[in-house]
């Protein structure tokens, strides 16, 4: 199961975080993010219609990696999985969250932000965490700070990342992909914008 997300992550440099509160035309965008050559993104359980909107691209687009974000109780892990999701994301996480994961065999990648979050988790087996919010939280010191004492550990930071500093970001050697909502403009149906975004993304490389 731990594999499974570390294998999920490395399909994409950056992975969309998409909040999405119209169900009609996210075909449109979920096609301007392939045609850039992105196959991992993240749907976050942020609106109402969320959860259909999984259940939809899951559906339509089968070689997509669909992760369900804010992940936050038990009820949420059954929800997303019925809904067709590939793994689940959480902003922070505890325990009880991570061992549930673990229980129903479904690949999760848990928020951490310091040390002490690490290593609760660590006798679970994650080894693949999100790091967020990366910038507030301590930003590219930090995580390098965290290479002597959790050498195996691999982050996919999120939370003021964008165009401007996501290369450096990427090329640290503990991270395994980025998290970011900035590929996805203002204007939700600039797709052409979308796909030019997308494309500067999935070129980045360690």
């Amino acid at each position: 199961m731990h594999n499974n997300i570390k294998s999920m992550l490395l399909k994409s440099p950056v992975m969309p975080v998409l909040v999405i509160d119209k169900i009609d035309k996210v075909e449109y965008l979920v096609e301007a993010l392939i045609k850039g050559n992105l196959n991992t993104i993240e749907i976050t359980l942020r609106t109402s219609c969320a959860l259909n909107v999984i259940e939809i691209i899951s559906k339509k687009f089968p070689d997509l990696i669909v992760g369900a974000g804010t992940v936050l109780n038990k009820k949420d892990f059954i929800s997303i999985k019925n809904a067709g999701a590939s793994f689940a994301v959480s902003p922070g996480s505890t325990y009880d969250l991570a061992k549930n994961a673990i229980d129903i065999n479904f690949p999760f990648l848990p928020g951490v932000s310091s040390s002490s979050d690490i290593m609760q988790l660590l006798d679970l087996g994650y080894k693949c965490f999100k790091f967020f919010p990366a910038e507030a939280a301590g930003g590219i010191k930090y995580i390098n700070s965290l290479k002597g004492p959790f050498p195996e550990i691999m982050f996919c930071p999120t939370g003021g990342i964008n165009e401007d500093n996501v290369k450096i970001w990427f090329k640290q050697k503990n991270v395994i992909c980025v998290g970011g909502s900035w590929i996805i403009p203002s204007n939700i149906e600039n797709y052409k914008e979308i796909t030019k975004r997308a494309l500067f993304a999935s070129k980045l490389v360690k």
